[in-house]
């Protein structure tokens, strides 16, 4: 009994690690310069608030523009916008 939940609990945790794999991390994406030069490039940027990665797997971002607005955005490390979590 004592192997079956054993077993049981280690056949669940495969499917999350995989998971959690697949995920891009910094390492294995763009750089933060390049995230960085992208967000730079935007119409009517400014001026950069923050930039700091998120556990969930990117970047949150939160910038200025010419106009006084307060823009956040999430950037995945390859460069793509993801939704707010």
């Amino acid at each position: 009994m004592k192997r079956a939940v054993i077993l049981i609990g280690l056949l669940a945790a495969f499917p999350a690690a995989a998971q959690e794999a697949s995920k891009p991390t910094p390492e294995t994406g763009k750089k933060p310069s390049e995230i960085l030069a992208m967000i730079e490039q935007r119409p009517g940027f400014d001026r950069l608030e923050e930039m700091s990665w998120e556990d969930e797997g990117y970047y949150e971002i939160v910038y200025h523009t010419t106009d006084k607005a307060r823009v956040e955005v999430n950037i995945d490390p390859m460069g793509k916008a993801v939704e707010h979590r």
